[in-house]
């Protein structure tokens, strides 16, 4: 038995409703009336046990994605087998041929669903180069047709806006990837890209969160070699600069790395400022410069 959160008993009024499963009843808790004596059964006729199972018994398609320039909605076609699996005959292939090179020009018929497409391709080809989350990417697919509605992608690049977008869906959902790694799995510079994130962020208004330097200490660690316990140590550190605002303005990647050698150094690890600077894609600058600051602000006295 399950109780229902939503509607009203008609004869007293009452919202304490009980959904019977095994005889498909929705019946008032207090009056004992019989609102509903039929419940539809959303779940398959069929059983499966192993995904292969799940996969070979669906008569569905997946689910729809705003990765895709069509959602997903469009017509696919197999030249070569039936749908049983049988191999077509010559003839028969080249008819499914024709249909298929025909069927791919009607779907894109407009300037609008030519971008999307060119779009969607560039998006799923910098997700899987990041090893991004498909849940960011579909963040980043809103992002551009959000865009493209309201006409920030005329006269400028595609391949642009897609990277950016895909940096402003990092941005947004906490994903730890960093421009210059954006820029890096990209066509396009690093410049273009900062600048049309702007762009993005400015013209949608996007309220994007502070980034955490929590996020990168293990990617950078794991680069460099360092233990858990320097790990945790660092991130104690950065938790600790957060509470007393000392991270604010500064780059996540370079409070990260510089909490690393702090606290490598606080647990007798040896490393020094070049390997973490480029393990994180800063400059030693940058380290020393992170370093004087938490210096000062927990009075380490440790040496430089």
């Amino acid at each position: 038995m399950q109780r229902l959160g939503v509607g009203r008993c008609p004869m007293c009024g009452s919202k304490e409703l009980v959904t019977d499963r095994g005889s498909g009843e929705v019946v008032c808790r207090k009056c004992g009336l019989v609102i509903e004596d039929l419940m539809l059964e959303q779940k398959p006729e069929w059983r499966a046990f192993t995904p292969e199972e799940t996969r070979a018994k669906a008569r569905t398609g997946p689910l729809t994605s705003l990765k895709q320039f069509d959602k997903g909605l469009s017509t696919t076609f197999q030249p070569y087998k039936d749908t049983y699996g049988r191999s077509l005959p010559m003839r028969e292939r080249l008819k499914m041929m024709r249909l298929r090179k025909w069927n791919i020009r009607a779907r894109v018929h407009s300037s609008a669903e030519r971008n999307l497409s060119q779009a969607m391709t560039e998006l799923t080809r910098l997700s899987d180069k990041l090893h991004i989350p498909a849940s960011v990417g579909e963040n980043a697919a809103f992002i551009y047709r959000k865009a493209l509605d309201e006409g920030l992608i005329r006269g400028r690049s595609i391949k642009s806006i897609a990277a950016a977008a895909l940096y402003a869906a990092c941005r947004l959902t906490r994903t730890p990837r960093s421009l210059k790694e954006v820029a890096e799995a990209s066509t396009r510079s690093r410049k273009d890209i900062s600048r049309f994130y702007r762009l993005l962020h400015r013209e949608l208004e996007m309220n994007m969160p502070v980034p955490d330097p929590a996020k990168y200490v293990s990617k950078i660690a794991s680069k460099v070699g360092l233990s858990q316990k320097t790990q945790n140590t660092a991130i104690q550190l950065l938790q600790e600069a957060s509470k007393r605002n000392a991270i604010v303005g500064k780059g996540p990647m370079g409070m990260a790395a510089a909490t690393l050698y702090i606290a490598a150094a606080m647990n007798g690890e040896t490393i020094t400022q070049r390997e973490v600077a480029e393990a994180a894609g800063v400059t030693e600058v940058t380290i020393r410069n992170r370093y004087q600051d938490l210096d000062r602000l927990f009075d380490l006295g440790l040496k430089k």
